[in-house]
C-alpha cells in the first residue's frame, strides 16, 4: 500500500512582521515530494515572544471542508483553501491542537487560559469550556498534579482566567471522549462526565501525545524523539527525528530555546500501514513503521531552523 500524503501546518517562529509567519503544505510521503498550499502573512496578530499568533496550528477535517485553528481563530477552508469563514472566542487563544470526535463537536486547546474549549459544528458556536486548575493527589503509588475541570461558558464573560500555569498544547479524542495534555503536565488527562480522569502517566515536556495500542504515542519534545509507552510512562519504542550538518541550515541567530533542529511537534498515526508520522524542526516529516522499526520516508520543506511543523494530518481527499 502506498504512503500516503499528510496536511502539514506550521509556525516560523521569531519571525518578523511583514514576513510570512507560517503556512500549509501537502506532503506526498511516497513520492517524497510536496507543495504549499497556504502562505500565511496575516499582519493582525501578537507579534511578541517565540509562537505567539504565528502561523497556522491544529487540522481537522470535518465532510468536505478543512478547520484549521491559528492562534486565536478557528478557519474554514474548503479543499483549495480558500477561507470560507472564521470563529473567534475570548478564550481561544494561543491555541495549539484541535481534534474533531467525527460527530458533532471539535476540541481546541486555549492554552493561555489552561482550557479546553468545545465547538459544535452543527450549531457552528463554541458551546462549552473547561478551565484546569492544578490539585496534587495520588495516582498508582505517586504524587501528581491532577485537574479539577471548572465547567464554562465560552460566550460570557465570567469564564476562565486568563493564565498559562500548565501550557495545555494538545487534545485528541479517543472513542468521542476529549483528552488533553500540556508541557508542564505529567499526565493525559481525559475528559468524561465533565471530569478531568488520569488517562496514562508521560514524561515533561511532551506535544501530541495519544492513546496507541494499550498504551501511548508522542512526540517526547525533550528527547528530540518520537516515543511509544505504556500508560506508566515507560518507553517502548523510540524514534529519533532526522537532523541535519549545521552548514546545510539557514540559522539567524535566535536562541535555541526560540528555534532548534529537532524539536518535535506534529504527529498522526496511519494504522493500514502501521505508521506514525511525526513533524520536526526544520520543516521537516517524517514516516516510522513500527513492525520493521525504521525510518520509510521523510520530507524536508525548509532548511530553516525557524521553520516548525505544528498541525498534521492524513489528507483524505
Amino acid at each position: 500500500m502506498p504512503l500516503p500524503t499528510v496536511l502539514m501546518t506550521d509556525v516560523v517562529r521569531s519571525s518578523k512582521q511583514g514576513d510570512s509567519h507560517g503556512g500549509a503544505y501537502l506532503i506526498d510521503l511516497e513520492e517524497r515530494s510536496f507543495s504549499q498550499v497556504l502562505d500565511w502573512n496575516r499582519i493582525d496578530i501578537n507579534w511578541e515572544g517565540r509562537g505567539q499568533g504565528r502561523g497556522l496550528r491544529g487540522i481537522c477535517f470535518v465532510g468536505d471542508e478543512i478547520y484549521i485553528a491559528a492562534s486565536d481563530e478557528l478557519f474554514v477552508f474548503d479543499q483549495q483553501f480558500n477561507i470560507l469563514r472564521s470563529f473567534k472566542c475570548d478564550y481561544l487563544h494561543h491555541c495549539h491542537e484541535i481534534a474533531f470526535d467525527g460527530g458533532q463537536y471539535i476540541y481546541l486547546s486555549a492554552t493561555s487560559f489552561d482550557s479546553v474549549l468545545r465547538f459544535d459544528v452543527e450549531a457552528q458556536r463554541f458551546d462549552q469550556g473547561w478551565w484546569m486548575q492544578a490539585v496534587e493527589q495520588e495516582h498508582q503509588g505517586k504524587m501528581v498534579k491532577a485537574l479539577d475541570a471548572v465547567l464554562f461558558d465560552p460566550n460570557e464573560p465570567d469564564g476562565a482566567q486568563e493564565g498559562d500555569t500548565l501550557h495545555i498544547n494538545n487534545v485528541c479524542v479517543a472513542g468521542k471522549v476529549p483528552l488533553f495534555s500540556g508541557l508542564n503536565m505529567n499526565l493525559l488527562v481525559a475528559i468524561q462526565e465533565n471530569e478531568s480522569r488520569p488517562f496514562a502517566l508521560i514524561p515533561p515536556t511532551t506535544h501530541n501525545t495519544q492513546p496507541l495500542g494499550k498504551g501511548v504515542v508522542m512526540n517526547s519534545t525533550g528527547q528530540d524523539a518520537v516515543v511509544m509507552a505504556d500508560r506508566n510512562a515507560q518507553a517502548v519504542m523510540m524514534f529519533r527525528y532526522p537532523t541535519y550538518p549545521e552548514l546545510e541550515l539557514v540559522n539567524t541567530g535566535i536562541p535555541d530555546d526560540y528555534a532548534r533542529q529537532g524539536f518535535g511537534r506534529g504527529l498522526c498515526v496511519d494504522n493500514e500501514n502501521r505508521l506514525i508520522i511525526a513533524g520536526s524542526s526544520p520543516g521537516t516529516v517524517s514516516a516510522f513503521n513500527v513492525q520493521s522499526q525504521s525510518m520509510v520516508s521523510t520530507v524536508q520543506v525548509s532548511n530553516d531552523i525557524r521553520n516548525a511543523p505544528h498541525g498534521l494530518e492524513i489528507w483524505p481527499y
